[in-house]
């Protein structure tokens, strides 16, 4: 193997242990509420706690890069990472589990942005930034759908600590790695951290991905409106002081850039349009057909191998077409697949392909947004990476409220296409509409900023 070779591979593996924690405790809940004596209204508090700081401090994080360094700030992430994977593993109460899981999402935010930021540097050229991207897509988006089987498969042969302890060999694996074969990426100049800046974007991250999270139960709901209500505010506190700090955390420039906008735009279009009907997709199988964990992950696989399918026939898509019109392609994609669910009425055995099929979408597009939200001055590469991997994460966490919200709230009415259908719908109505807005973007914005 190549050194370019090894080097795509480690980062692309810290991109996968990185997402994979996102879901790979979700098949795993009831084993680890009951190991820690927790009730079932704790469950929230441990899938959330790694969303919001992950979302939360990636922007930071990305910014920390271009300070102290990627590569250091990449290796201590990992080290993190590793201990509070040995304090998820240890964990006797639901305190100390959702501890840990903050913990891991705080390190994953230092290093998934790093990771980017170092494979755009590895990878000089449009044909190899192009296959390293591609190989970066595919496995972050396999890893977010393969945590929920992989999680209740660990789960049921080894017990929910081995969805912790898996993760401390993994960390030290990719340690030796990073120092062996990755070399360091210095941008030009050390900004200074905008503190004030970082609070207000991480508190109004962490209100969005949690108040999402209520908003798909009933009972708090209203919590859930006005946690996200606050979200919102703090957003709109963090654009008033980015326009008055010297060295704000999101520069200016990349604010204006159409590239990363957009980019960064698809890459929230992309988890919104295909987490929520794999999580929909999930709960219908095991609530309405009465289908296990395991088998219900076993059914949604294809999604996870179509990804990887998607994501290698973007790489020579892209050499050919501009990247606005794949994103376009693949959202498109995702959104016939969503509207194909609508057939389960007709035959449950269509829900694999069906999946394969939004797969298959991501797969395409997270590529080429990532590869156009990179084209960006090496000044703001790392900004780039973290906002790009920032609106991933509020994509997931919106979309995913939407739609269960949507489904809920007109199950048993009789509105058309009631329940876990109206879901669907809603979910492939946004991604044909964001296919569009991006290909309609194309058309009005030609030229080398847009």
């Amino acid at each position: 193997m190549s050194r370019r070779a090894s080097v795509v591979v480690v980062l692309c593996l810290v991109q996968f242990v990185d997402v994979f924690g996102v879901t790979v405790v979700v098949t795993a809940l009831p084993s680890m509420l009951a190991g820690v004596s927790a009730p079932a209204s704790q469950a929230g508090l441990v899938v959330t706690g790694y969303a919001m700081f992950f979302g939360g401090l990636l922007m930071l994080g990305a910014r920390a890069g271009d300070r102290f360094g990627h590569r250091r700030v990449l290796l201590w992430g990992l080290v993190a990472f590793g201990a509070a994977s040995v304090l998820g593993a240890t964990a006797g109460s639901v305190v100390a589990l959702v501890t840990a899981r903050c913990l891991q999402g705080a390190a994953a935010a230092a290093s998934v942005p790093a990771a980017l930021r170092l494979l755009s540097a590895a990878a000089p050229g449009d044909e190899a930034r192009r296959r390293a991207l591609a190989a970066w897509s595919a496995t972050g988006a396999a890893a977010g759908a393969g945590g929920l089987l992989l999680g209740g498969l660990l789960t049921q042969w080894a017990g929910w600590p081995a969805v912790f302890w898996m993760d401390v060999p993994l960390a030290a694996v990719l340690i030796a790695g990073v120092l062996a074969a990755v070399p360091d990426h210095q941008a030009d100049g050390r900004p200074r951290l905008d503190a004030a800046g970082a609070a207000l974007l991480t508190a109004a991250v962490m209100g969005l991905v949690l108040g999402a999270s209520l908003l798909e139960r009933p009972s708090q709901r209203a919590a859930g409106a006005a946690i996200v209500a606050a979200g919102a505010v703090l957003l709109a506190g963090f654009a008033r002081v980015e326009r008055a700090v010297a060295h704000p955390l999101l520069p200016a420039a990349a604010a204006r850039h159409r590239r990363l906008r957009t980019g960064a735009l698809a890459s929230g279009l992309n988890t919104a349009t295909t987490s929520s009907v794999v999580t929909l997709a999930t709960l219908h199988l095991q609530d309405d057909r009465g289908v296990g964990p395991g088998a219900a992950g076993l059914r949604l696989l294809p999604f996870s191998l179509c990804v990887v399918a998607g994501a290698a026939a973007a790489a020579p898509v892209l050499a050919r077409r501009p990247p606005r019109t794949v994103i376009g392609l693949g959202l498109t994609i995702i959104a016939a697949g969503d509207a194909a669910l609508l057939a389960l009425p007709v035959s449950e055995a269509l829900l694999p392909a069906c999946v394969g099929l939004s797969g298959l979408g991501i797969g395409v597009s997270s590529v080429a947004a990532t590869t156009l939200g990179m084209q960006v001055p090496d000044a703001l590469q790392g900004t780039a990476s973290g906002l790009l991997n920032t609106l991933a994460q509020l994509g997931a966490a919106l979309g995913i409220a939407v739609v269960l919200l949507v489904a809920s709230i007109t199950r048993g009415t009789g509105v058309p296409l009631a329940g876990a259908p109206l879901g669907w719908a809603a979910a492939a109505a946004l991604a044909a509409a964001g296919a569009a807005a991006v290909v309609g973007l194309r058309r009005r914005a030609p030229g080398p900023a847009g």
